[in-house]
């Protein structure tokens, strides 16, 4: 699957309500929009994972669509891989399942599934060394090549699932929107082919604090690609940030991991090995696992209820809220019953197709930076408004210092010549990114 190419533009701008004022209101053309009490919404495309729970949730909905990703190819079930960089390669991540050295404590109802995976007569995944997981690797790593490290992986093993981590190094590449279609495109390779990924989200960067006021963006677009692709999302950094240090070893990037007698014993489920964060990156997987055999391939019943729905219906006159930040949401502009403006003062592009709209409410000023990702073929350009006003725009991320105030931004779907409206599905992201003081 085939993303846009990052655009490498990235507005950075502090808007004032004085600029705004400079702007007459006449140069935005609107397109007609729904009366404000219509029903009509955009879509939701995949689910809605929410941000208090550490495994995202198995309701019927996923639960069927899971197995119907398994139905697309023949594959072991009791076969996963690893793909990711160094907290993945490293010795401390999953291999100690294959030894005698675990102790699951009061997490003793994961002994089937441990015996599951450990009973494989085609792999011992817990111990493998993989071809998609190397140090120092960013997404791209995954995904490019003839044939890419992540197929190269799956055609070795016919593996059911895939445990995917990417991020840390994501981070220095500086392309957040980049970091979305590649993960997009790494998932998409993996259920095109039957393959569940069970995806997480990163470690705090305590070795540098600018790296690490943009992981929650990065691990707002690692919960919207599960969203939009309705796999397992599991919150590695929620429960990480939990621990004595976060978790993390000296180096400030890498999970710790619990010693006795000099011996590692990242297997430990104790009260003393879940202070450590291989100890609890080890259960948080295992419990993944087990939740897709039980709930996936054995098919006992769902165990969660579909949460609420986005309050509002993506347009202009009522808009998504976003209640939260950060947050993250699939949708298609094929399918909104909405338009935004034919044409925004901010830009000249022909912006006449249908639209959805997302707004922020702040109390306070803020950094913020919003990414939307979508496929080659798919033309959707973001729009920042104010009272109305376009204040900025690009064609994929902005990063940008807002005063207190409700801020609305719009996804539009950009019109050839022609008359063609390049519109469809895409990822809608943003978080809060404000600098150390």
């Amino acid at each position: 699957m085939l993303f846009r190419r990052w655009s490498g533009v990235a507005a950075s701008v502090l808007l004032a309500l004085g600029a705004l004022l400079l702007e007459p209101a006449a140069a935005q053309q609107a397109a007609p929009t729904q009366p404000r009490g219509t029903s009509a919404r955009a879509p939701t495309v995949g689910a809605l994972y929410p941000r208090d729970r550490t495994q995202s949730p198995i309701t019927e909905a996923v639960a069927a669509h899971l197995r119907q990703l398994a139905g697309r190819g023949e594959a072991h079930d009791d076969v996963f891989v690893k793909v990711g960089a160094s907290a993945t390669v490293n010795r401390h991540f999953l291999r100690c399942f294959s030894g005698s050295e675990v102790d699951l404590a009061d997490q003793s109802d994961l002994s089937a599934t441990l015996r599951f995976f450990n009973e494989s007569d085609h792999a011992d995944s817990f111990s493998r060394v993989s071809r998609s997981a190397t140090v120092g690797w960013h997404a791209g790593r995954a995904v490019w090549g003839a044939p890419p490290p992540v197929l190269r992986e799956v055609r070795a093993l016919d593996p059911r699932f895939a445990v995917v981590m990417y991020g840390t190094n994501d981070i220095e590449l500086g392309r957040p929107q980049l970091y979305a279609e590649l993960m997009l495109r790494l998932t998409g390779m993996l259920t095109e082919r039957g393959v569940i990924p069970i995806l997480s989200t990163i470690m705090p960067r305590d070795d540098d604090p600018e790296a690490d006021r943009l992981v929650p963006l990065y691990n707002a677009v690692v919960r919207g690609v599960a969203q939009r692709r309705q796999v397992p999302l599991v919150d590695l950094h929620r429960e990480l940030m939990r621990l004595p240090d976060h978790g993390i070893a000296s180096d400030g990037v890498h999970p710790n991991v619990l010693f006795v007698d000099g011996d590692p014993r990242g297997c430990d489920f104790g009260p003393e090995g879940l202070r450590h964060g291989y100890n609890v990156r080890n259960l948080l997987t295992l419990r993944a696992l087990d939740r897709l055999r039980r709930h996936v391939l054995e098919e006992e019943p769902a165990p969660d209820a579909p949460g609420a729905p986005l309050e509002g219906a993506g347009s202009l006159a009522r808009p998504f809220v976003v209640s939260e930040l950060p947050f993250a949401h699939a949708s298609d502009t094929a399918r909104s019953p909405h338009r935004g403006r034919d044409r925004y003062a901010c830009g000249e592009q022909d912006e006449s197709g249908p639209a959805v709209v997302y707004r922020i409410v702040l109390e306070e000023p803020a950094e913020v930076a919003a990414l939307i990702a979508a496929e080659e073929a798919v033309d959707v350009d973001l729009h920042l408004l104010h009272d109305g006003r376009c204040v900025t725009r690009d064609d994929d991320y902005l990063s940008v210092e807002l005063e207190p105030g409700t801020w609305d931004f719009v996804v539009d779907s950009f019109v050839t010549p022609g008359g063609d409206a390049r519109s469809g599905e895409f990822l809608f992201v943003v978080a809060r990114t404000d600098r150390p003081s």
